[in-house]
């Protein structure tokens, strides 16, 4: 079995979405002062590769907590979208509604985490059409996932994706990356939040289990 790492690494550099602050990783602790190392760590729990919960945008609505963990595993399908424009719209959606049935997670690649570290980044990503997010959340899924900053398009002031997605109680992944990996691919989707207290969301470490 092929493990394939879809996390971006957490540090003082990374990008997070603007008026964010940046993680501080602290070396409080070290081998010459103390005999070992320790880290304090100062983070959003929006940082990086990470999950949204339904409580993030919505009144009353679930956090990460109160979800059993087998939500946070399962088979999912890679969706290519790395040829679509501004938009994801529900005819390429369409083509993959067999394997959409099939699986927990439907995982957006757009090729965006190549920009990662860069300006572009934040900018013209390719987000789902409200009509390609209502035909989705049809589905018996648990959730949706992106290699982008946001599920909702930069400029999306009302969150209207995210909304329509965290109201049917599935969770939002954004900031994934080697998504290319598993286009095609039977796989398993793993993302584990930390287990923290009425959590509206978390970084997780998501991986995928494929087929060599």
């Amino acid at each position: 079995m092929n493990i394939i790492d879809l996390t971006h690494i957490i540090n003082e550099d990374m990008p997070v979405f603007p008026g964010t602050e940046k993680p501080i990783l602290e070396n409080v602790c070290t081998l010459e002062k103390n005999g070992f190392r320790e880290k304090l760590m100062t983070m959003y729990s929006h940082t990086g590769t990470h999950m949204d919960a339904p409580g993030h945008m919505l009144v009353g609505g679930k956090l990460l907590d109160n979800f059993d963990v087998s939500t946070f595993i399962g088979p999912a399908v890679v969706i290519d979208c790395s040829n679509v424009n501004h938009e994801i719209g529900i005819d390429i959606l369409k083509s993959y509604e067999s394997e959409i049935r099939a699986c927990d997670f439907v995982l957006l690649y757009t090729g965006w985490d190549k920009k990662w570290g860069t300006d572009d980044y934040f900018v013209d990503f390719p987000a789902l059409t409200l009509e390609a997010c209502l035909y989705i959340i049809e589905f018996d899924i648990k959730g949706i996932g992106v290699d982008t900053i946001s599920i909702d398009l930069f400029e999306s002031k009302s969150f209207e994706i995210h909304k329509n997605v965290l109201d049917s109680e599935m969770v939002i992944i954004e900031n994934l990356k080697n998504l290319e990996e598993l286009i095609g691919k039977r796989h398993i989707f793993s993302g584990l939040p930390l287990k923290i207290e009425k959590a509206d969301g978390s970084p997780i470490r998501a991986v995928a289990y494929s087929e060599k």
